[in-house]
C-alpha cells in the first residue's frame, strides 16, 4: 500500500492539468510511495484528452456528470487506499520536493501535529511568481498533507457547498485536530482569468 494519496480534481483546466499531473509526477519521493487519482468533473474542454496521456502513472476516475469540487475531491479520497491524502488542484503545480518533504515532516513529527501545510508562491498564468503566502495566515485548500482517517472520521468535504467547500472542512478539522505550517514555499498557487479566486476566495 502506498503511504499517500494525491487527488486531483479537473474541470475544464485544458490550459494547466498538464502542468499540474507533469509536476506531481517528477517528484523526488519515489513513485513506490505514492499514487495519483485524477477525478474529471464531466470537462466540456480537452482536459480529459490531456489527462488520459498519463493514464500509464495515474489512476482516473471520469464523472458521469458534473458533480461539484467537493464531491469530486470526496470521490478520490473513497478510492485511495493509503495513511495519507494530498489535494492537487488541477490549475496548479508543485516544487519536486513537495512531497517528500510533506511525508518526512509528518511523519518526523507525530506527536506533535495531525496534518501539514506548506507555504506557498502566488504565480499567474505565465507562472511568474506574484508573492510568497504564509499557509497559516492565508490558508488554501491545497499543499496540505491529511491523514485519511482524520478525513473519513469528519465525514469528508460537505457536498452540498458549491464554494468554500475547504473553509468549512478546515473549521471542523481544526476543533478536534492540529494543522502545522512547514515554511517552505513548495506549492504553486496559480491566479488566471478563468479561476475564482480572482472574484472570491478559491480554495
Amino acid at each position: 500500500m502506498s503511504k499517500l494519496t494525491v487527488i486531483v480534481p479537473c474541470y475544464n483546466h485544458e490550459l494547466f492539468i498538464g502542468r499540474c499531473l507533469r509536476s506531481i509526477l517528477d517528484q523526488t519521493l519515489d513513485k513506490k510511495f505514492y499514487k495519483v487519482i485524477v477525478i474529471d468533473d464531466c470537462s466540456k474542454d480537452n482536459s480529459l484528452k490531456i489527462i488520459n496521456k498519463f493514464s500509464d502513472n495515474i489512476k482516473i476516475i471520469k464523472n458521469k456528470k458534473n458533480m461539484g469540487l467537493p464531491y469530486s475531491v470526496n470521490l478520490g479520497i473513497k478510492n485511495a487506499k493509503s495513511n495519507y491524502i494530498v489535494r492537487l488542484d488541477s490549475d496548479d503545480y508543485v516544487n519536486k520536493n513537495f512531497l517528500y518533504f510533506l511525508l518526512e515532516f509528518i511523519e518526523g513529527n507525530k506527536e506533535f501535529t495531525d496534518a501539514v501545510s506548506c507555504d506557498y508562491l502566488v504565480v499567474n498564468d505565465r507562472e511568474k511568481v506574484i508573492k510568497r503566502e504564509n499557509c497559516l495566515k492565508n490558508p488554501i485548500a491545497c499543499g496540505i498533507i491529511f491523514k485519511t482517517a482524520h478525513l473519513i472520521d469528519l465525514g469528508l468535504y460537505n457536498e452540498k457547498l458549491r464554494i468554500n467547500e475547504e473553509v468549512e472542512l478546515r473549521k471542523r478539522y481544526e476543533k478536534k485536530y492540529k494543522i502545522t505550517r512547514l515554511s517552505l514555499p513548495l506549492y504553486r498557487y496559480r491566479r488566471h482569468k478563468t479561476n475564482i479566486t480572482n472574484k472570491l476566495r478559491k480554495k
